[in-house]
This record gives structure tokens, C-alpha cells and sequence, in this order.
């Protein structure tokens, strides 16, 4: 797949993942900031207004707040890089690849963006779970990720399995 091919493909994925962010952040910001939150389908979901200065479920806050500049602003930005060049590089790369890795670059890039635009925080307002069994709070940034780490193993796991085969053929 060509370097352009991939961008057509990574262009629209990126621009819905991080547009879906970027609104449902501030729509959350605004219904959701002043309020105890609201709860959905018997408190399977709930709506509650939250701002991470951590990573996934908050582990690093309690970090100085120039360590959690450099851990979650520079060092994830560095990442973000290398993996956008690597996308667009990596010519055995198949197509759910790239889409797993713009989902994954679409919530990176959305998340990062607020830290560098929050004071250094995430916007969460999504929790899951069936009585006192939850998930932490997150936002659709979080899902993108989720989603892209999860299509990009899926993808190499049946990759995996495929390879034989055409082997044989």
C-alpha cells in the first residue's frame, strides 16, 4: 500500500475519532462540569464530569507536575511521532493496521491535546458497570485506543494464522 493509499485510509478515521472527542468533551464540559451526573439503563452508564491529570485510571497524578509534563506530554508526543512515521512507512503493513494505528494516533493526539490545552488534564466522562462492578471514568478518546490496540492484535493474530496457508497455496 502506497504512502498516499494510507493517508486516504488514516484521514478519515483520524478526523471522526478525534471530532467524536473533541465534541463529546465539550459537551460534557458543559452539561456535565456542575452536576452530580446523570445514569442510564438502570446505572449501566453513567455520565459523570471528571478531569484525569493521570494516565488509564489515573495511575501517575500524584507525579510532580513537571514529571507528568514530560512523561504525558513529551514523551507520549514522541511516541505519537513514531508511530505516525512508522504508519505511514511500514510497507508490510495491511490495511487494519493503519486503522488500527489512527485510532489509536486519533485518541492519543485528542487526549494529548487536552493536557497541552487543560492545565495538564483529560476530560473523562464515561463509566460502565453493573452495580458496584465499574470501569474507571474515560472518554471516546480512550475507546479509539481500546479499539485500535485491540484490531491491531486481532489483525496480527489472524495474520498469524493466515500466513500458512497462503504458504501452501
Amino acid at each position: 500500500m502506497t504512502s498516499f493509499k494510507r493517508i486516504l485510509l488514516m484521514a478519515p478515521v483520524m478526523l471522526f475519532s478525534i471530532g467524536c472527542d473533541r465534541i463529546t468533551k465539550a459537551v460534557a464540559r458543559e452539561y456535565l462540569a456542575d452536576s452530580p451526573g446523570q445514569s442510564f439503563g438502570g446505572d449501566l452508564l453513567r455520565l459523570q464530569y471528571a478531569e484525569n491529570s493521570g494516565a488509564f485510571l489515573g495511575m501517575g497524578a500524584g507525579l510532580p507536575e513537571t514529571t507528568r509534563f514530560w512523561v504525558f506530554v513529551v514523551a507520549v508526543g514522541a511516541v505519537l511521532l513514531g508511530v505516525l512515521v512508522w504508519t505511514l512507512s511500514c510497507r508490510s503493513l495491511r490495511p487494519v493496521g493503519v486503522v488500527a494505528l489512527s485510532l489509536v494516533l486519533a485518541g492519543g493526539l485528542s487526549n494529548l491535546y487536552d493536557r497541552v490545552f487543560n492545565g495538564g488534564a483529560v476530560v473523562d466522562f464515561l463509566n460502565l458497570g453493573l452495580g458496584s462492578l465499574r470501569t474507571g471514568v474515560f472518554n471516546v478518546a480512550d475507546v479509539a485506543i481500546t479499539t485500535g490496540v485491540t484490531l491491531l492484535l486481532l489483525g496480527e493474530l489472524i495474520g498469524d494464522r493466515r500466513e500458512p496457508e497462503h504458504e501452501k497455496e
